[in-house]
């Protein structure tokens, strides 16, 4: 099976997307998509949608239009639908963020795959259902993926796409040209795991955390401020490999191994194994009362969104100083 018979319109050619699930991703989603330019039809059953998504685009639009993803956009290109058939009639490009409950998106798939056009493309933002479990709601799967992005989608570059044996040839590829195409970044799983990779490694940091909480190491409020003070500005810049391959200068990582790895042995031993229990849930939000009783969760969203904006053209501005050769 060639690669045309699944995929003719070039990635960066589509103009009409629908966006299933009006939530907290599906918003961000509808945001990233229209201020790429693209027309969104929205599909969720609540009759509050169109209020909830409308007041998120405009949350959204000063930030998209800051880091210039907005220049072709228009923020009210966006229909609202009742029927998920008539949402993804005529849509080029699928993106699927209904709650993660298999029924429901067997549903929905069975819903929508005879109103599908033959080329469109579905993803799914599934964060902790599997690629192989989805597509039992599908009479032919080839044509959908995953398409995994880290919230909120229209701030945070990653998605994580994958297909299998059962996705067309070329089906993955268009797909992260078409995520790259609207300002993504994008990395391709290899094989299916629980959580795909970002979680696992954000599950494996929060392990640990709930582990020093409740060995009663440090405060919630401390723990956090130890990553977001300390590695968490250098994971910003590069992955931690990478980091440690600086970590040793001139020897790079094979240095770095050599030199650290009875220390990194050591605290592989010993780290922890809780799980979120009532106990470990009542910690931390003791630990974090303080700051949930002095700022709103609108608060610290717009802080964390201001954060991130600044950090992305920071980023954007220094690769292209590296690029072009200027001092920093």
């Amino acid at each position: 099976m060639s690669t045309s018979d699944h995929v003719v319109l070039p990635p960066n050619s589509v103009t009409r997307v629908a966006s299933l699930g009006g939530g907290v991703i599906g918003q961000s989603w509808t945001a990233l998509f229209l201020a790429a330019g693209k027309s969104v039809a929205v599909y969720d059953p609540d009759p509050a949608t169109e209020i909830r998504v409308r007041q998120a685009i405009e949350t959204a639009w000063p930030a998209l239009a800051e880091l210039g993803l907005a220049e072709h956009g228009n923020p009210n290109n966006v229909s609202f639908c009742d029927d998920a058939r008539a949402a993804v009639d005529g849509a080029e490009f699928v993106q699927e963020s209904v709650p993660e409950q298999i029924d429901i998106k067997h549903e929905l798939y069975a819903t929508i795959e005879p109103a599908l056009g033959p080329k469109t493309i579905v993803a799914s933002s599934a964060s902790g259902l599997t690629l192989k479990e989805m597509q039992g709601g599908w009479q032919r799967p080839d044509r959908f993926v995953l398409g995994h992005p880290f919230n909120p989608p229209h701030l945070i570059p990653l998605v994580e796409v994958m297909g299998n044996e059962a996705t067309g040839s070329g089906v993955v590829e268009w797909a992260r040209k078409f995520y790259e195409s609207v300002g993504k970044v994008t990395i391709e799983l290899k094989r299916e795991i629980p959580g795909h990779v970002a979680n696992r490694l954000q599950a494996a940091l929060w392990r640990e955390v709930i582990n020093l909480v409740n060995e009663g190491v440090a405060s919630v409020e401390d723990i956090d401020t130890a990553v977001s003070a300390g590695p968490g500005l250098r994971w910003a810049a590069m992955g931690p490999t990478q980091l440690f391959h600086l970590g040793a200068g001139d020897g790079g990582l094979a240095a770095f191994c050599e030199r650290y790895a009875d220390s990194f042995n050591r605290w592989f031993d010993s780290l922890g194994r809780p799980h979120l229990d009532k106990a470990s849930a009542k910690s931390l939000v003791e630990g974090l009362a303080s700051i949930a009783e002095s700022h709103s969760v609108q608060d610290l969203s717009n802080r964390r969104d201001a954060l991130i904006t600044g950090m992305i053209i920071l980023a954007r501005n220094g690769n292209q100083r590296a690029v072009s050769g200027a001092p920093r």
